[in-house]
This record gives structure tokens, sequence and C-alpha cells, in this order.
């Protein structure tokens, strides 16, 4: 087996077009991956400078194999076909510690043909930290590491407005580009930068707002060897990610003339609002997540796919998401159809053990986000509420109680105040006080009172009272009858 770099493998020299804050597998697997696609496909001919986001991140693991690495792609695809394939990703022209080399850092902003910065730094990434200092090497945060590049390039360039950066932010957070424009805002103003560099920065560096949607196990431990052995390669920076791919970048459409990753026949949209596709991936597939995992558990099954290949179990979460979820959503219906079953070939991928019992983490927040405002338009738009959706509230609430589904011991994980409140209302073996205590927990769950919805607390009891007659799988079946 080849130890894997540039003399043993081939690597194309592309133009450094994209500097990117991560170097984590998400970012492998997604951008690098389009990149490449782009690359093959049309006349973009970009590649990557890495940059490690964190003191003792992982830059060189990936600096030690010429910055080649594999991505496996597994999933089934729009026809339910199985896919595996391997693929070599050479985009990645080079890796910076900024920690060790800051001048090294800098001096990309010097790079004429430098035009976009990507990032993943997580969630916790865009943060203001105001103990942050313009003369450290480099400042801790993601935003202030960012401005003290920006503020290179517009002193190196003069404050020449064609040579701004397209901001490409790819954490997990709605309108995380408003997020990241908000704190370069404040750490311009905090370290007294000036009125010329903060307009330079506002007229010539957008910040576009985006969504991403892949699901990267990441490397694949249990059958690395077989992969390895499979590709010729001791690959080390290995890493898996699923068939489907989204990326939504709230920009005009004439980025695409820059960076036309859409043209290369990837699932890149330039849209004037990323929030219907938000609410749309909350709605349809995290949506379903959270009221199949207990309904499914409660039935006897442990995964995400076995709930969807199980007749009854399966039929629950069609009409859980074509019946009930999907029109209280504003896209066309035919593209709210095609993402419904994408999502439902991805629930079912073959390679991925999805246990529900993780997802149930926190249930009653996730049901607030996820279900709770299409229970609410659904009734709004049909004047009924949906059956399925309110059962699967039922099942959370039934997981909840605790006890044992056969020999395995239910232990319901979420804030201790939410824990305690059920372990109250249970104990009084009163359905109708369980459904009426959950729904009016405003200060605890939902901020408001849910008994003020008309019919909920009394179909709400009368599911429990059906899975406790009889059985989950009894409710279900009573439901969809």
């Amino acid at each position: 087996m080849k130890t894997l770099n540039k003399n043993t493998a081939t690597k194309n020299t592309y133009t450094e077009k994209v500097i990117q804050i991560g170097e984590g597998n998400f970012l492998r697997a997604f951008v690098e991956w389009i990149i490449q696609k782009t690359n093959q496909k049309t006349d973009f001919n970009g590649s990557v400078v890495a940059v490690q986001p964190r003191a003792g991140g992982k830059i060189k693991n990936l600096t030690d194999q010429d910055c080649l690495y594999h991505v496996n792609i597994q999933g089934l695809d729009s026809d339910g076909n199985a896919v595996d394939t391997v693929e070599l990703i050479d985009v990645i022209s080079r890796g910076i510690d900024p920690y060790k080399n800051f001048d090294d850092y800098l001096q990309l902003a010097e790079q004429p043909e430098m035009r976009f910065v990507v990032s993943n730094t997580t969630e916790a990434g865009i943060v203001f930290d105001s103990a942050c200092k313009f003369t450290d090497k480099p400042a801790a945060s993601y935003p202030g590491k960012l401005v003290q590049l920006l503020h290179h390039r517009y002193e190196y360039f003069k404050g020449d407005t064609s040579k701004g950066f397209i901001i490409l932010p790819c954490e997990l957070i709605f309108h995380n580009g408003k997020q990241l424009k908000e704190c370069i805002l404040q750490y311009i103003d905090h370290w007294n930068l000036g009125a010329d560099f903060k307009n330079w920065f506002e007229t010539a560096c957008p910040v576009y707002s985006t969504l991403v949607d892949r699901i990267v196990p990441g490397f694949p431990k249990d059958n690395a060897d077989a992969i390895k052995a499979r590709i010729g390669f001791d690959d080390n920076q290995l890493v898996v990610g699923e068939v489907y791919h989204l990326w939504v970048i709230e920009a005009p459409e004439s980025l695409s003339a820059e960076f036309p990753a859409d043209k290369a026949g990837l699932n890149v949209k330039f849209v004037p609002s990323e929030a219907p596709y938000h609410e749309r991936k909350v709605t349809l597939l995290n949506g379903p997540h959270t009221v199949l995992s207990p309904v499914g558990y409660l039935s006897g099954l442990n995964t995400v796919r076995e709930c969807c290949e199980d007749a009854l179990v399966g039929r629950f979460i069609d009409k859980v998401m074509l019946d009930e979820l999907l029109p209280t959503l504003n896209l066309p219906k035919d593209e709210l159809t095609k993402f419904a079953n994408d999502v439902k070939n991805r629930f079912k991928n073959p390679y991925v053990k999805h246990f529900v019992t993780s997802i149930m983490l926190n249930s009653f927040p996730k049901f607030k986000t996820r279900d709770l405002p299409a229970l609410k338009i659904y009734l709004d738009r049909k004047g009924s509420l949906p059956k399925c959706i309110v059962l699967g509230l039922a099942a959370i609430c039934t997981y909840y109680k605790g006890g044992k589904r056969g020999d395995d011991l239910i232990t319901p994980n979420d804030a201790p105040e939410i824990l305690a409140l059920l372990k109250s209302l249970w104990s009084t073996n009163n359905t109708a006080e369980v459904a009426k205590g959950v729904l009016g927990a405003a200060d605890r769950i939902w901020d408001e009172d849910l008994n003020k919805i008309p019919g909920l607390t009394e179909m709400l009891t009368e599911d429990l009272d059906i899975i406790q007659k009889n059985g989950m799988r009894g409710a279900v079946e009573m439901v969809l009858a």
C-alpha cells in the first residue's frame, strides 16, 4: 500500500482563489468536493488554501499528505440505487497554521487572484470576543482573524474596491452571514480601524448567508482498512459523506459567473433568501426525525433506517412528511416533494446507523422549533390538527415517562427542569393531567400555553390513553386508520 502524497498520486495545479478557515471533515467532504467537481466541469480552475482555525488544530495531518485525500460518497441516489464511490481530492494547494506562521496567513491577502473566504468554525465560531487584540498573532476568534486579513488586504491594495473578498460562512447558524458581518463591524469599531476601512469592507466585501446540508460521518473507523485496500493508498485523511448535498447561497445569481458550481450539475443555488430553504430543511428533515424517533423506539425499532423500512412506522413517516408537514411550506410543491423523497432516501442510507435514541436528546425543545410551527400552520390552513404530529408529541411524553422497553431501560435526556416536570406529571397516573401539564409548561418549554390551541389538549390526552392501552404500534395503527 502506497503512502499518499504528490509523488505517488496526481496533484493538479490550480490558481489559489479560496481561503478556507477550517480543515475539518465537513469542509473537506463538502466545499472541497464541490470545488473539485466545479474544476472538472467548468473553467473555474480554483484551489483552496486551508487555514487552521484554532491552536492545536490538525492542519499538519493534511499537509503531511501534501493536502491530498479521498472522499468516499455512500448512500442512495434519487432513484434509490446504492452509491459507493471513492474520489481523490486535490484542490487544497497548501495548509497554513497561523499560530505558527502568522505572516504566511496575512500574505494570503496580498494575492490578487484570491477572491473567496469560506469557513466552518462550528456554531460557536462566529462570536465577538472583546479580549482579542488587533496585534494578536493571530486573534483567537474567527471573526477577529478575518478582520486582520481584510485590513491587510485593504492596506496592501490601497483601498481598491475591486480587490474585496466574497465571504461565504458555512457554520450551521440561520443567517450566518448577517451574524458574521455584525461581528466584523464590532471588531472594526472595537479596534478603531477607521471609517475608510469600514466603508471599504461594506462596499467591497459581501458576506452572504448560506445553508449547507450533507451528512458527513467523517473518518470511516469501522472499514478504513478495506477502503484503503480498495484505493491502494494509506490515506489517513479519508472522509465519508452521504450522496445528498445542498449549498444555498443568499446572493445574486450573478455570483455564478465567478463561482459556477451550479453549472457543474451540483445542487448549489444562488437565491434571494435562504429562509425558505432553512425552513424546508428544519420542517422536512428535522421535523420528521423528532416525531419518528420516539414512535419508532417505542415500536421496538432502533435506527432511522429501520423506522423507514418498517411497514407500519414507514407509513407513519410518509403521513407526517407528505400530508402534514409539506403542506405548511411555501415553496413549489414539486420542489418540496422531491426534497421529501431525497430525505427519505437519506433516512434509508444503508451505510449509516443513525440511532433514534441519539435524536431524542432534548426532544421537547426540538419539537418546539421543528414541529410546533407546522402544527399551528396546519391548523390554520386545514381547520384541524395534524394527527400524526400530535401522536409524535404523545410518544415523546410517553418516552419521558421512563421505565423499560423490553430489557432496555428508557433514559430520557433533557434539561433537569423538564425531566422533573414529566416525572411529577406521570406520578399522577392521569393522562389528562400529563397532557395539560406538558402543554401548559410555558416557562420550562414553550414560552406560551399550548392548552389554548383548540382541541390539542383533548387529542394529546386521547393519544396518551391509546398508547397506554394498546402500545405504540396499536396507537399508530389507529391514527393511520
